[in-house]
C-alpha cells in the first residue's frame, strides 16, 4: 500500500460540517419523510424520529467519523491501517466502496431528472399543463433513454468538477457555497407555504399529533419506520462520512459534531414538510409517495400558485443543491480511495471515475425503457429498485453493523480506542456509561433492521 506523505485537509470546521451534512442530506429527506410523517400521525411520528436519531444513528455517525479521523484514510483502506493483523475486517473496507459506485448508479440519473425539471420550470414548460399533463411531460422523459443520458452526463459532470479542483478550493468552498443556498432557498419557499391560504390545514395535519393514526397504520410499523427513516437518512455504512473524519484535526470530539450535523439533516427533513404539507393542503392535494410527489403532484400545485413558476424554479434548484451535495460528497469518496490505493494525481482518477459512472448509470437508465421487462424485485420493479436495494437494505445496515462491532468489541479496533479517539478535543462527550447498548443491544437492532428489509422485499 502507498502511504500518502501528505494528506489533503478541510480548511474550516464550518466546511466538514456542511459537506458531512451534504453527504447526508439528500432526496429521501424531502419526498420520503413528509410522506411517512403525515402516513404515522404528523408530530407523534416526529418524535418518535428523532429519539431514534440520537439512540442509532448518532453513535454510528460517531464510529464511522472516528474510523475516518484516527486512520485519516478512506473507508477501502481505514480499517487496514488502524487493525492491520485483522484481515476479516478490511473485507467490508472495499465492499462500501463498491457502495458508493452503486449508489452513484441510479443517483445519477434522479439528480438528471431534477436538473431536466429545473430548467423545464424556468422555461415555462408546465404552465397551464393539470396532473395528467404534467404525468405526461414525466412518463415521456422516462420514455426517452437519450435525454436522460444528456442529463446524467451533465450531474455526473457537475458533480465531479468540483472534485477535480481539489479539496479546499473545489469541494469545501462549492459545497459551503450550495449547502448555505439550499438552506436559504428552505426557509424561503416553507415562509411563502406557510402564507397560502388553506395552508393552515396542512401545517395541523403535520405538526399536531394524532395518535389515533398512528394506531391505525399500526404502532410497531410506526416504530418501524422511524427506525428506518432515522437510520437511512444519514448515508451511515459505506464511508461516505467518514471520508470528512479523515480530512479534519483533533481539535474536536467527535460527539458534538455529528449532533450538528444530525440537526442539520433533520432541520432540512422538519422543513420540507413545511415546503409540502401547506401547499398541498391549500390547492386540496394529497401528497403521494416516491417520484410522483417531486415530479407530478408538487409541478401540479406550483401550476396553480401565484407566481408558481418562481417557486416551483426555487423548489427545483434547492431539490437539485441537496442532490449534486450528495453527488459531491461521494464522488470525494471514491476519488479519495484511487489516489490513496493508487498514487495517481486527482484529475486522472476523476477523469477515469467519470468516465466509469456514466457507463454504470446506463442500466438504471435503460431500465426504464429498453429493459423494463427486467423486474428483478417482483412485478412493477426495475433496475433502480434492484440497485436501491443493494444500498438501502443491504450495504447502508450491514456496514453500520459492522462499524458498531468494529469499534466495540476487542476482536476488532476496540471500545477503549475508539472511545479515546471519538472524545479527543473538547465538546461534547460520547457516553461511555452506555457501553452495553453500543456492544449488544445497537447491534441487534441494525441486524434487525437488516433482515426486515430482506423480509419485506422476498417473504412479506
Amino acid at each position: 500500500m502507498k502511504e500518502n506523505k501528505v494528506r489533503e485537509t478541510l480548511g474550516s470546521r464550518l466546511g466538514f460540517i456542511l459537506l458531512s451534512a451534504g453527504c447526508a442530506i439528500g432526496l429521501g429527506n424531502v419526498w420520503r419523510f413528509p410522506f411517512i410523517t403525515g402516513r404515522y400521525g404528523g408530530a407523534a411520528f416526529v418524535l418518535i424520529y428523532i429519539l431514534f436519531l440520537v439512540v442509532l444513528g448518532l453513535p454510528v455517525m460517531v464510529m464511522e467519523l472516528a474510523i475516518g479521523r484516527a486512520s485519516k484514510q478512506n473507508i477501502g483502506l481505514a480499517m487496514d491501517t488502524l487493525t492491520p493483523t485483522k484481515k476479516p475486517w478490511q473485507v467490508y473496507g472495499k465492499l462500501a466502496i463498491i457502495g458508493n459506485y452503486v449508489l452513484m448508479m441510479f443517483y445519477t440519473t434522479i439528480t438528471g431528472w431534477l436538473l431536466s425539471y429545473l430548467v423545464r420550470m424556468v422555461k415555462g414548460d408546465f404552465s397551464g399543463l393539470d396532473a395528467s399533463g404534467v404525468g405526461g411531460i414525466f412518463g415521456g422523459m422516462l420514455e426517452n433513454p437519450v435525454a436522460m443520458t444528456i442529463w446524467m452526463l451533465i450531474a455526473v459532470v457537475l458533480g465531479f468538477l468540483p472534485v477535480a479542483k481539489g479539496l479546499q478550493s473545489g469541494v469545501e468552498k462549492i459545497t459551503k457555497f450550495m449547502m448555505l443556498g439550499l438552506l436559504a432557498l428552505m426557509i424561503v419557499l416553507a415562509f411563502n407555504s406557510l402564507l397560502l391560504k388553506g395552508g393552515a390545514e396542512g401545517l395541523k395535519f403535520y405538526l399536531i399529533p394524532d395518535f389515533s393514526r398512528m394506531a391505525e397504520s399500526g404502532i410497531f410499523s410506526a416504530i418501524y419506520a422511524a427506525m428506518g427513516q432515522a437510520f437511512f437518512t444519514l448515508s451511515l455504512g459505506i464511508g461516505s462520512i467518514a471520508i470528512f473524519g479523515s480530512y479534519i484535526g483533533k481539535e474536536n470530539r467527535l460527539t458534538g459534531e455529528a449532533v450538528r450535523i444530525i440537526s442539520l439533516d433533520t432541520f432540512v427533513a422538519l422543513c420540507s414538510g413545511l415546503i409540502i404539507f401547506p401547499a398541498a393542503f391549500a390547492f386540496g392535494i394529497q401528497p403521494d409517495a416516491g417520484p410522483s410527489l417531486i415530479f407530478i403532484t408538487l409541478p401540479n400545485i406550483f401550476n396553480q400558485m401565484a407566481g408558481g413558476r418562481f417557486w416551483g424554479s426555487l423548489f427545483f434548484l434547492f431539490m437539485s443543491f441537496a442532490a449534486l451535495s450528495t453527488l459531491i460528497a461521494v464522488f470525494e469518496n471514491i476519488i479519495s480511495f484511487w489516489i490513496d490505493t493508487k498514487g495517481m494525481s486527482r484529475k486522472k482518477a476523476v477523469l477515469i471515475n467519470a468516465i466509469a459512472i456514466i457507463i454504470l448509470s446506463l442500466p438504471c437508465i435503460l431500465g426504464f425503457n429498453l429493459w423494463s421487462s427486467f423486474q428483478p424485485l417482483g412485478p412493477g420493479t426495475g433496475v433502480l429498485d434492484l440497485e436501491d436495494f443493494v444500498v438501502s437494505s443491504t450495504l447502508l445496515p450491514l456496514g453500520s453493523l459492522v462499524f458498531t462491532l468494529y469499534c466495540t468489541w476487542k476482536y476488532g479496533w476496540g471500545w477503549d480506542n475508539f472511545l479515546a479517539e471519538a472524545d479527543s478535543g473538547t465538546g461534547l462527550k460520547f457516553p461511555k456509561a452506555l457501553q452495553f447498548y453500543f456492544k449488544f443491544i445497537l447491534p441487534a437492532v441494525i441486524l434487525g433492521i437488516f433482515l426486515k428489509g430482506y423480509w419485506d422485499i422476498f417473504i412479506a
